[in-house]
């Protein structure tokens, strides 16, 4: 064991739910996002619990579908859950899922596997992560959704620049 802070960090390539579960984010946990502030507004985000190597898997989960006829793009919420565009199949996730925040593409330290015919999904390291780092994803549907306009304004801001 190492320690971080107080508590011990375990050094582990194993996930600790049993390995019945469908779902397991031992990895994970939640609290106020680091982008989180009083402009923003607070909000959570999802943060390694302990170091994760690149291709490791950070956590996996299972997607519950939404009604016919939910409209995702007014809810930032819930996962665009098919390839079809436009999309009309949501899902709610499990797990810590929700609260991973999002980055430009190509930056993020996590990538979602989604098995859209299982309603199951798998996050991985795309690089080695530090204990108590924030998790990215790049969200599949930040560029056309209405609910993620502003937040996809304020995630490439950096491109408009150049």
């Amino acid at each position: 064991h190492i320690t971080h802070g107080q508590r011990p960090i375990l050094h582990t390539n194993t996930m600790a739910a049993h390995p019945d579960s469908v779902i397991d984010c031992s990895k994970v946990y939640v609290k106020r996002s680091t982008f989180s502030t009083e402009e923003t507004g607070y909000f959570d985000g999802a943060f390694a619990n302990v170091p994760i190597k690149e291709g490791e898997l950070v956590e996996k989960g299972v997607m519950r579908r939404l009604p016919d006829g939910f409209d995702g793009n007014t809810c930032p919420y819930i996962f665009t859950w098919s390839t079809e565009r436009p999309n009309k199949t949501w899902g709610m996730g499990s797990g810590c899922a929700p609260f991973y925040n999002t980055c430009k593409e190509g930056t993020a330290n996590t990538r979602m596997v989604r098995h859209f015919n299982e309603d199951k999904f798998e996050i991985y390291a795309t690089r080695d992560i530090a204990a108590d780092e924030e998790l990215l994803h790049t969200y599949i549907s930040l560029k056309w959704r209405t609910c993620f306009a502003e937040l996809n304004e304020i995630v490439h801001k950096d491109d408009e620049e150049k």
